[in-house]
């Protein structure tokens, strides 16, 4: 594995998402003294929380799968998970709802799913759902230390046994037809392959290798931390600064003095020189590209992945409907992500996420009542420049519409938006073709084909966070900070 030139016994890292706080945690554990630098006031970037009156609202990732992940970085400076965030296992983990008025709950404790599937469609789905139950685990143990846990210095480091167990199980073949094979019923198959949009992809053509992320929400557990998913950022943060670490929020880096291709200190957009032998950038790609002033040689073009339509807010009543998270299927599933993902349209016939973490733990609620999260999946504003300012509020409508129709009764008139956010508003955040699920998981973009995290024009520079390998998701964002951590100290 290839590591930055030279000794490396200061270095900064630029972004406190959960990929920097991650590298962070990972470089104090190795003897390095870090500072982190932040632009906003608070820590968590894309997994953030922000106050709306006496509500905490979870105003980006809202479900968090392998926690063992957020440990091992604890782990790095002496700290645990367990002594610091309570975590609650969510059961059911979702529950699904379909447009045919029949409701499905996921549980990742298997037999408890099977009788779920047994009872909704029959004992050979049941039968069904442990073939694909087993075919998930071996698939992610296949991937996980070689693939998506490990470095890469060229595509000859696929080259590898896993690769060939990858390959025998399906991995390089549809995500779609693999999963049918197993399933019958069409509404239970949307469970084990609707999350392959997270990775920017339309589910029916997704690599099968990406049937991971199903293992991850389906068999490895969804998880509530308490005090939301911000409090994941706040204790890490805070372990980074009982280890040492010098943490400026409120500070934006600006450009990278270099001498040569050798990064010497951080300027901030105050002025200030901040002196260093490494730099993490664990920012958005294309923010780190600028401060870097290159790009990446590419042959094709970047692609991105679908953005999100999400409205924030609370209503004084509950809807027994709702769980922690639950998803409304529209009928037009397959037409869905064909609107999406390549023709730039709006869906036609919406499926929704929507989160209730009061649920969970009211007392986020301030004032009592509840927090309820929507989120439409959307095209990204390259796929689909909508005029957003003009469309924006009749979609919003559009939406609680149709959750009141799916079975809401009341929402649209009880649910008090607190905040809208259209691809737009994300592109105003700095997040390139207004998605905050970066670059899309196509075969070009995943692997040793994702933009590196080691960054020719720069050699002592290394790149964190979703748009660089392993990709998107709580999971491998926190990967990707350990990846760039051993970029500087070696394994």
């Amino acid at each position: 594995m290839r590591t930055v030139n030279g000794h490396a016994d200061h270095v900064v890292v630029v972004g406190a998402g959960l990929a920097g706080l991650s590298a962070t945690l990972h470089l104090l554990g190795a003897g390095r003294r870090v500072t982190l630098l932040e632009q906003q006031k608070t820590p968590g970037g894309r997994a953030g929380q922000q106050d709306f009156g006496a509500n905490a609202v979870d105003t980006g990732a809202s479900v968090l799968t392998m926690p063992e992940l957020v440990d091992e970085a604890l782990h790095a400076v002496g700290e645990s998970l367990a002594d610091t965030v309570p975590l609650t296992r969510l059961d059911p983990a979702y529950r699904a709802r379909f447009a045919d008025g029949s409701s499905l709950a996921v549980h990742t404790d298997g037999d408890a799913m099977e009788a779920e599937i047994r009872s909704f469609a029959g004992p050979a789905e049941a039968d069904g759902y442990r073939r694909l139950r087993r075919w998930l685990t071996e698939l992610y143990a296949a991937q996980k230390d070689h693939f998506i846990g490990a470095n890469f210095d060229s595509p000859l480091d696929l080259v590898r046994p896993e690769l060939v167990k990858l390959a025998a199980l399906g991995g390089f073949g549809r995500l779609g037809p693999r999963v049918a094979s197993f399933l019958r019923d069409e509404r239970v198959r949307r469970l084990f392959s609707f999350q392959a949009l997270y990775a920017g992809l339309d589910p029916t053509r997704a690599l099968g290798a990406y049937g991971v992320i199903a293992y991850m929400d389906t068999v490895g557990g969804v998880f509530y931390p308490r005090g939301g998913m911000g409090a994941i950022a706040r204790a890490m943060s805070d372990a980074a600064t009982r280890a040492g670490a010098e943490l400026r929020f409120g500070t934006e880096a600006a450009w990278l003095e270099r001498v040569s291709s050798r990064v010497r200190a951080v300027r901030t957009r105050s002025g200030e020189r901040i002196e260093c032998d490494a730099v993490v950038l664990a920012t958005e790609l294309s923010a780190a590209y600028r401060l870097i002033g290159a790009r990446p040689r590419r042959v094709l073009p970047l692609k991105y992945s679908p953005s999100a339509f999400v409205l924030h807010g609370h209503a004084d009543r509950s809807w027994p409907e709702l769980d922690h998270h639950t998803i409304f299927f529209g009928q037009a599933w397959e037409r869905t992500f064909a609107e999406i993902v390549r023709e730039g349209k709006l869906m036609s016939d919406p499926s929704l996420l929507v989160t209730r973490p009061t649920a969970t733990e009211p007392s986020l609620a301030g004032d009592g009542g509840e927090i309820v999260s929507v989120l439409a999946p959307a095209p990204n504003l390259n796929t689909g420049p909508i005029d957003w300012a003009r469309v924006g509020p009749a979609y919003r409508e559009e939406l609680l519409r149709t959750l009141e129709s799916r079975g809401l009764t009341g929402f649209r008139e009880e649910f008090i938006v607190d905040e809208q956010l259209t691809p737009a508003d994300w592109a105003a955040r700095g997040l390139a073709a207004g998605t905050p699920f970066s670059l899309a998981h196509t075969f070009s973009q995943t692997g040793p084909f994702r933009p590196a995290n080691l960054v020719r024009a720069a050699e002592n520079v290394v790149l964190a966070g979703c748009g660089t390998t392993p990709g998107v998701g709580i999971p491998p964002v926190l990967i990707s900070g350990r990846l760039a951590a051993e970029r500087i100290t070696g394994r």
